[in-house]
């Protein structure tokens, strides 16, 4: 087990505030094969359109705006079981269910009953996992930002309290419980690195506290805190959870310490309140603030000196034990006395209840234990939703009359809900302590680098200087000698000429001469230093005219260096408004595009209304105005023309009527019919029909699913095959709708209708289907075998911003599927969406300027950069700056995390990081 267990001790927080709560939470459902149906044959439900996702939501009964604490109430029916089944089989439900309306009709007889109104009404239908997204994800979404939160389960012996909350799920994983679920969000949400989750799962049995993961601890004691009002257990074990794994094995391990017994109501009947206890400690990211310096600018150090926030919430998970009568349970002896416990205990619960619903003065949140415990969850500060399980039965109509009844009472329970937060003084001092290091030893590098750099230049100055010298000394040589050799030459000519003079002059005329000759000999001794003087001095200024030349020429280098620059950014702003030009021009020409199909689309219409009035006019010349369509006429009629229904709802309704009177084979018929017009028609209404999730099992049972793919096989009309398309995307968000298309090659069809298909509609419905398809983990490999990716791939030619979303969508959810694999360790290899070169058009479109094709892209990066073997092809690829900009720039706070700590945690991603110098 990769968890690690200790005792209690939570750490005070040094600086506590809290803020108001307020949430807005989106979910969605769908459908499951559990053991609660009342045959082996599944009931999916499908993904709903348009219908409120969560507790608390528009159409519920009271305003969340107003009442943003009330503790939420669905209610839950199951199905008959098999012994109803036959000791009931002449009775009709003392229930009956409105889901749509949110409320239930409780029978008193066979012509009067009572209605009663709830938040949520879920059916015998309803999967775990729609069941989870309407009760307790917006409470684990609070959760994660800091709230504490309550999913409590309530309701009669045998009705599904523990299939609700507490099912592992082990060999169906669509019958996941509610702490399952919630640990999966939960852990997906924190940072392994900053983040922290620790659970502790307990039994209240005969008013003690048991600790479910240690049998011996048996006596555990409540603690609440005089100052604030918090309720701890300071006894029970705490254990740290790492994965969705070790959570299973302890709640495995806490199943099988608890309490249970066969009673007539249930063959295993809780005889003790289970409650689960997750603690979520989580750091705000992006709450570092800087602090202005002197001059107004913030500095570096005011960055780095403000305490990060911490988040520390609570999610409570109560299974309660099962609410009976003595006399129908048939409990005797010490069954008896757990009874007699379990139903003292839930009065006391009720009671607290009922003076909260009533602004009663006190409340006896002191009665029980189980109250105590309760105490934060009604009337406190956290976040509670509550479901309430009730049976069909009439014999038991009493339990679930009072079982309704309580839930009423709750749903009048106001919380006031606050978020609790406090600033991480500890980790602050960790982090001052590492970049001091980090700057004491960047100082001494520095220092040290200057210092050598000092000795560098010495050393350089003083080799250059010496060379110099050298060269000077060796020229004067050489300049020394040469004058020197012309002297004697010079001296020798005097000489002989002197000789020849003396010769023919007198001796006194030879004295004269000999005195000139010797100053002769004088001027040319001085006539050669002078020279060599000369030289010298010429040098010099060579040197200096040479010295001034080269700064000259610097100064033109710098300057033709700064026109360069300019020249640059003046060509890259020309670019980006010639690019801003493209862009309009091309928006420019979608809107075009757009106006000319609604002119088509008008030009039809206005075709099929004088196509219509002249067949009126003709079915009057021959019929006479009594004259009236039966049968398969009157069918074919509808069929042709249901445009002159009303729009929206009232089209709706039409097709309802439709098919409730002509029926599902007749019209599944008809899409076979050698009439052209008559298919397009037809298919439309049923692809009508297949938007509305309690059609999509009979249209599939009938065999509408296999007529539509057929449709795109064999038609070669462009609106038939692009309706028939839209029908299959929407089939396609049922999970077994999902596997029967991939069965009978219906990912091959879309591929080839996506390669022949050149309208933008037509391409949308296509990618669409595609795209919920790649949202189903089995159907990883098969899709990408069978050219699912390619095809989508294929789709971007067509470039219209609604068909990119639809693809964006479908690399999304497949980039997803693999994560999850990864996490789970299914999958090991490289991702298949880069085997299939999609990563080029995932990087070319992460900063689209269309934010769902942004989002999607932004999202598919994301999951892709969670799997370490994909890391160098992101890398090679560019992904890596665009993961660097989703994780500072992204709009949504919950990519910008994941993106953050996918790059903090790969070793590759770091690495190259590092070599490239990026602050991170």
């Amino acid at each position: 087990m990769a968890s690690s267990g200790y005792r209690n001790g939570t750490a005070k927080g040094n600086v506590k505030f809290e803020r108001p709560f307020s949430l807005n939470s989106n979910t969605k459902s769908s459908s499951f094969k559990s053991k609660f149906a009342p045959s082996p044959s599944s009931h999916p439900s499908g993904l709903r359109r348009n219908s409120s996702g969560s507790l608390g939501t528009s159409g519920a009964v009271m305003d969340d705006a107003k009442v943003p604490g009330r503790v939420r109430v669905a209610v839950r029916m199951r199905p008959r079981n098999a012994e109803e089944l036959v000791a009931d089989a002449d009775f009709a439900d003392c229930v009956e269910l409105q889901p749509e309306l949110k409320r239930l009709k409780l029978r008193k007889n066979n012509w009067d009953s009572d209605t009663y109104e709830f938040d949520e009404v879920l059916t015998e239908f309803a999967s775990q996992k729609r069941v989870y997204e309407v009760v307790a994800k917006p409470v684990v979404e609070s959760v994660l930002e800091g709230y504490n939160g309550t999913v409590m389960a309530y309701g009669q012996t045998g009705t599904g309290k523990t299939f609700t909350l507490g099912l592992l799920g082990e060999e169906d994983t669509a019958s996941r419980g509610i702490m399952v679920r919630s640990m999966e969000d939960i852990l997906a949400d924190i940072s392994p690195e900053t983040d922290s989750v620790s659970v502790s799962y307990l039994q209240l049995y005969m008013e003690t506290i048991q600790d479910l993961l240690d049998p011996a601890n048996d006596n555990i004691s409540i603690v609440e805190d005089p100052r604030t009002g918090d309720v701890s257990v300071p006894g029970a074990i705490v254990v740290k959870i790492r994965d969705q794994k070790s959570f299973v094995e302890l709640l495995r391990l806490g199943e099988a310490h608890r309490f249970a017994a066969n009673t007539k109501l249930n063959t295993e009947s809780s005889r003790s309140h289970a409650i689960l206890m997750v603690h979520v400690k989580k750091t705000v990211k992006g709450t570092e603030a800087a602090l202005p310096s002197e001059n107004g600018n913030a500095s570096l150090l005011g960055k780095t000196i403000r305490p990060s926030i911490v988040r520390k919430a609570k999610l409570v998970l109560v299974d309660l034990a099962g609410s009976e009568r003595i006399d129908k349970s048939g409990s005797e002896g010490h069954t008896l006395e757990e009874a007699k416990s379990i139903n003292l205990s839930l009065s006391a619960l009720g009671k607290c209840i009922n003076a909260l619903a009533e602004n009663s003065a006190h409340v006896p949140v002191r009665d029980s234990k189980l109250t105590r415990l309760l105490r934060d969850s009604f009337g406190g500060t956290a976040r509670t939703s509550l479901i309430v399980t009730i049976g069909p039965s009439p014999r038991h109509r009493g339990e679930t009359a009072s079982t309704i009844m309580f839930g009423q009472r709750a749903m009048k329970v106001e919380n006031m809900v606050r978020i609790k937060e406090e600033f991480d003084y500890k980790s602050l001092s960790r982090r001052l302590e590492i970049q001091l290091d980090k700057l004491i030893a960047e100082h001494e590098r520095q220092q040290k680098a200057f210092e050598d750099e000092v000795e560098r230049i010495t050393i350089e100055a003083q080799n250059r200087i010496s060379e110099v010298e050298r060269n000077y000394s060796d020229a004067l040589e050489k300049e020394r000698i040469k004058y020197q050799k012309d002297y004697m030459v010079s001296i020798k000519k005097l000489e002989e000429q002197w000789v020849m003079e003396q010769q023919k002059r007198g001796n006194d005329k030879s004295r004269v001469e000999h005195k000139d000759e010797c100053l002769d000999k004088m001027c040319s001794r001085e006539g050669p230093l002078v020279s060599v003087s000369e030289e010298v001095m010429e040098l010099k200024q060579l040197m200096k005219n040479e010295t001034h030349l080269r700064k000259v020429a610097e100064e033109e280098v710098k300057n033709l260096k700064s026109q360069l620059a300019q020249w640059k950014s003046s060509e890259a702003f020309g670019s980006a408004e010639i690019l801003k030009l493209h862009k309009m021009l091309e928006d420019e020409a979608r809107q075009k595009e757009k106006l000319e199909e609604e002119i088509t689309i008008l030009r039809s219409q206005l075709l099929q209304l004088s196509f219509e009035a002249e067949e009126t006019r003709q079915s009057l010349d021959r019929g006479g105005p009594g004259k009236i369509f039966t049968g398969l006429d009157s069918l074919m009629a509808q069929v042709r023309h249901p445009q002159v229904k009303d729009s929206g709802n009232g089209q709706k309704a039409s097709i309802a009527k439709l098919f409730e009177q002509v029926g599902l084979q007749k019209i599944l018929s008809l899409l076979e019919s050698e009439d052209d017009d008559v298919r397009i028609h037809a298919v439309k209404v049923v692809a009508n029909l297949a938007a509305e999730e309690a059609n999509q099992e009979k249209i599939v049972e009938a065999g509408g699913l296999t007529s539509l793919l057929m449709l795109l096989r064999s038609s070669e009309d462009e609106m038939i095959r692009r309706v028939a398309a839209g029908a299959i995307a929407n089939l396609a968000m049922n999970e077994i709708n999902q596997e029967l298309i991939m069965a009978q090659g219906g990912i091959s069809l879309l591929s080839m209708t996506a390669a022949d298909a050149e309208d933008p509609q037509t391409l949308r419905m296509v990618a669409g289907a595609i795209a919920n398809l790649c949202g189903n983990d089995k159907l990883q490999t098969k899709l990408r075998d069978e050219g699912g990716i390619k095809a989508l791939l294929g789709i971007v030619r067509c470039g219209h911003p609604d068909v990119l979303a639809q693809v964006a969508r479908g690399i999304a959810n497949f980039a997803k599927c693999e994560s999850r694999a990864s996490t789970q360790g299914t999958k090991s290899g490289k991702s298949l969406l880069i085997d299939d070169g999609a990563l080029p058009w995932i990087v070319q479109n992460a900063n689209n300027e269309a934010s769902p094709i942004r989002r999607h892209i932004e999202l598919a990066l994301c999951h892709l950069a969670q799997h370490e073997v994909n890391a160098k092809d992101m890398v090679s690829g560019g992904a890596l700056w665009e993961l660097v900009r989703i994780s500072r720039d992204c709009s949504r706070e919950d990519i910008r995390t994941l993106a953050h700590r996918t790059l903090t945690s790969s070793p590759t991603f770091q690495a190259e990081l590092r070599r490239l110098r990026i602050e991170f």
